[in-house]
This record gives C-alpha cells, structure tokens and sequence, in this order.
C-alpha cells in the first residue's frame, strides 16, 4: 500500500510540476504551453482612409507675406518666398579665384606607339616603341644611342601614367612621364635626365 501511495504522489507531483512549467504568467494574461490549445489569431486589418486626401502647401513663415500663387516659383526681384533678401555669395580670399590648370591630354599605352627622339646628357638617338606584344610587355628598339643603358632597350611598358623602358634581362632602363607628344624622366642606373619627343 505504501508503495502504491508513494507512486501515486510522485504522478502527482510529476503532473503538478508539468502543468507549473506549461503556462506562465506575463502582466496578468496567461500564456499557454506547449501542452495547451492553440490561440486562434484575428486576421490583420488593413487600414482604409476614412475620406478623400487633400494636398496643401505648408503656411508661410510667421511674419512672412502669403505669396497670391502658393505653386508659383520664389521671385526673381531680389527676394526669396520668406520675404527676406537672398544670401551674398561667399567672399574670396586675396582677390578673384586662379582658373583651373587645363586638364592633361589623356594619354594610354597606344598614345605612345611610334617613334620618338630621345635626348640625355651624352645625345640624341631613336627610340621605337611598338605595339607588338613581347611576353607581358611590348616590343622596343633603339638605334644611334650612346648611352649603354638606352642601347640595350628592347621592350616597353605604360603604367599608371608612366613608360617605363627595359633592358634586355628586363631590368628598367628609365622611366617618363608626359604627353603622347613629349615625355621626361631619369635612366634608372644614373639616374640622368632623359626626354623624348615626337
């Protein structure tokens, strides 16, 4: 008997705990558990306007004239809609403002095919540079050079706004900057000053 009394208190308090945990009370509304019927929602209501829709421009600053047509663009006699004057333009500083340097000529690797003059400090000699590619570069020639570094160009490579010139072995042999029509730079080993023109 005390064995059946024992389980039966232990189905109880089993049963008890379990209907503790299925609800729970949050501001006063009880929330069903997982063991409790479902809730049966409403369908959301959509909202309907409750009459017609009139667009109205805002009212006029407090102490500001009423403009006759409200729809009509600020005057254009020295006045905004506010009735106040329009603002000055911002002063300048030391006088009227430079005019912008002109834009470079856009230059691309195929601006500076062809045939250029090349000028250092030890003379003049012809550079050709070609739009043959040669692996990742392109194909270059140089003939009548004095300068050793300049003699052995045999390829080129534009990058970044700069033609870069290389040697056999691919060590750069200068590096320009410039126009389709004129460029200057330095030779990479001397570090003297090297021009070419059209």
């Amino acid at each position: 008997m005390t064995r059946s009394l024992w389980l039966t208190g232990a189905v109880l308090c089993s049963a008890l705990a379990l209907g503790a945990c299925s609800s729970t009370r949050l501001g006063g509304a009880t929330v069903p558990g997982a063991g409790a019927a479902p809730m049966i929602e409403a369908p959301p209501v959509e909202a309907v306007p409750s009459g017609p829709i009139e667009a109205a421009p805002l009212p006029p600053l407090a102490g500001a004239p009423l403009p006759s047509d409200p729809m009509a663009p600020p005057p254009a006699g020295g006045t905004d809609i506010a009735g106040l004057p329009p603002a000055p333009p911002p002063p300048t500083i030391g006088g009227p403002a430079p005019a912008p340097a002109p834009a470079p000529a856009p230059s691309s690797r195929t601006a500076m095919v062809g045939n250029w003059s090349a000028q250092t400090s030890g003379g003049s000699c012809r550079i050709q540079l070609s739009s043959s590619p040669s692996l990742d570069l392109y194909r270059a020639s140089a003939s009548g050079c004095s300068n050793q570094d300049l003699s052995k160009v045999n390829a080129w490579d534009y990058r970044d706004g700069e033609v870069y010139l290389y040697q056999t072995g691919g060590a750069v042999a200068a590096r320009l900057r410039g126009s389709s029509s004129s460029l200057s730079g330095v030779l990479a080993k001397s570090g003297a000053p090297l021009s070419l023109a059209r």
